[in-house]
């Protein structure tokens, strides 16, 4: 169960790849496109967004399940598939070393692995030290969406607009959609950590995502399109997805 769990950002970032890829290849779209597609259709906000959501929906033990979704799935997707499509189509074809380095380097990546190796060894931070750590990551969210909304702009002749609709369609509806079947009707499991797996894909698309894409040049504006519009209009499709979860599990 928790395998699938951690499978969940894995899967939902590769169908956003395969999709946006091949379609964007079809149509004919730059290559800055299709990677500002993936990175903020593929990712979840399943920490910033997910974590009070799915905390008031299922409580504390169903937070447990949304940091098994998070840390080991969505986190380390972006920390590496992430840097991977931002480097690749962002260059077009950048050399596998400058794509290791850019993964090894990227900075939650490399805290992601300390923390890992401080777990393993049992070393835990003096309490002060944690005090002034969680202080200073309770500023994250508001300056991360602070800084995605300065670059929000509501250009109705804009040509991001048809691409936000898909990009959000796919965000919110058809991945949760996928999901849904694959785990509740192929793979038949029916639990609570499913219900929350599927919720936590139905998040809006996640910002460290829409900032890695505007950091390499992918649409910028289109990326804060997706975090500024995805956030709102996710509320209301998060309330039917979970609606659909109780009554379908």
């Amino acid at each position: 169960m928790i395998i699938s769990n951690r499978c969940a950002g894995w899967i939902t970032f590769i169908f956003a790849f395969v999709f946006f890829h091949f379609l964007g290849r079809k149509l004919g779209w730059s290559n800055k496109l299709i990677g500002c597609l993936i990175l903020t259709a593929g990712l979840s906000n399943s920490s910033f967004l997910g974590y009070p959501i799915i905390e008031a929906l299922f409580g504390k033990k169903g937070l447990e399940t949304a940091v098994l979704v998070d840390q080991p799935g969505t986190f380390v997707v972006v920390s590496t598939l992430g840097v991977f499509v931002a480097a690749f189509y962002s260059k077009g074809n950048p050399d596998t070393f400058s794509i290791i380095k850019k993964i090894i380097l990227f900075p939650p990546f490399m805290m992601f692995v300390l923390a890992c190796l401080m777990n393993v060894y049992n070393y835990e931070l003096n309490l002060d030290i944690q005090s002034v750590l969680l202080k200073t990551g309770s500023l994250v969210t508001p300056l991360a969406l602070l800084s995605v909304g300065l670059q929000l702009s509501f250009d109705r002749k804009s040509r991001h607009w048809k691409f936000l609709q898909l990009g959000l369609f796919f965000k919110l509806i058809l991945v949760p959609f996928v999901i849904l079947v694959l785990y509740v009707f192929i793979f038949k499991q029916h639990s609570e950590p499913i219900k929350i797996t599927i919720m936590e894909t139905a998040m809006a698309p996640m910002i460290t995502g829409a900032i890695m894409a505007s950091t390499y040049g992918l649409k910028p504006k289109l990326s804060s399109m997706m975090v500024g519009f995805g956030i709102p209009i996710s509320f209301l499709t998060l309330a039917i997805w979970y609606f659909i979860v109780i009554f379908v599990l």
